[in-house]
């Protein structure tokens, strides 16, 4: 018996009960599945899909409509998760300021994007902001993600600066640091550290808030989705690969968000 074999083994004798649940849930909802299609009829192709996520052209394999659709999503998403990081770190720190009309703005930028829904807001930075400055759809998407996950984002930030203990600006203060200075070299470093698993549940959020961008036409995995299913007819195979591809993406940063937390609480 190997040495991997054994710690397996102790693993399913402690807890077997947990994993005959488990397989015991993935029947129900296999059960659940089969008669939802016995009820509606319908018969599944799978054996399609693939020629949506590749395409063959002369024996050259390449990236087919949705997992083109993919990489705009990983354009809109990385852009807008730089610039909601971005925003979120200086609407925290004029949240901080002693200057009244800095904090009204940035508590005013923060209300208003927490109590309106994200599809207003691209629909309103779409149809009249737009078209003043002369922005695509592309940068509209962009700038209503980035403005709404900046906005929550900034709430993170600035928990993780107030938990920044007072004798750390006592001492940058001491050294002679101007305020700037002890942001950018003392207290923000600290703070990003305490805050950087909720950060990262903002990238999720922000990965699958980027959907919504199919909204004004953007052509991105939703979208082409979207197009797929109508001129098909295979509602259900495209939107479950449409979600195991979203899935593939936020699992990954899920468990990477629980590492660090566990990491970080060690660390402490």
């Amino acid at each position: 018996m190997t040495a991997l074999a054994l710690p397996l083994g102790r693993a399913l004798r402690a807890h077997y009960k947990d994993f005959a649940l488990y397989a015991l849930l993935l029947g129900v909802v296999a059960w659940f599945i089969a008669s939802g299609e016995q009820g509606l009829g319908y018969h599944w192709k799978w054996y399609r899909m693939p020629r949506y996520l590749f395409t063959s052209e002369g024996g050259v394999l390449s990236a087919g409509p949705l997992l083109q659709g993919l990489f705009v999503t990983f354009q809109i998403a990385g852009i807008s998760m730089v610039l909601a990081m971005a925003f979120g770190l200086t609407t925290a720190i004029l949240r901080q300021s002693s200057s009244f009309a800095a904090q009204m703005v940035a508590r005013g930028y923060v209300e208003f994007i927490r109590n309106t829904p994200l599809l207003t807001q691209i629909f309103f930075i779409y149809y009249v902001i737009a078209p003043v400055l002369g922005m695509d759809g592309f940068a509209s998407a962009v700038l209503a993600l980035s403005l709404f996950e900046g906005a929550y984002a900034s709430e993170i930030f600035r928990s993780g600066i107030v938990s920044i203990q007072e004798g750390q600006w006592e001492a940058a203060y001491s050294l002679g640091l101007s305020r700037f200075d002890t942001y950018r070299t003392i207290i923000v470093p600290q703070a990003v550290r305490r805050v950087l698993p909720p950060l990262t549940g903002v990238a999720v959020s922000l990965i699958k808030d980027s959907s919504l961008a199919s909204t004004i036409a953007i052509f991105e995995l939703t979208q082409h989705g979207n197009v797929i299913s109508s001129d098909t007819f295979m509602v259900f195979e495209v939107w479950f690969t449409v979600a195991a591809i979203y899935l593939s993406i936020t699992l990954p940063l899920s468990l990477a968000v629980a590492a660090m937390e566990k990491r970080l609480k060690v660390d402490e």
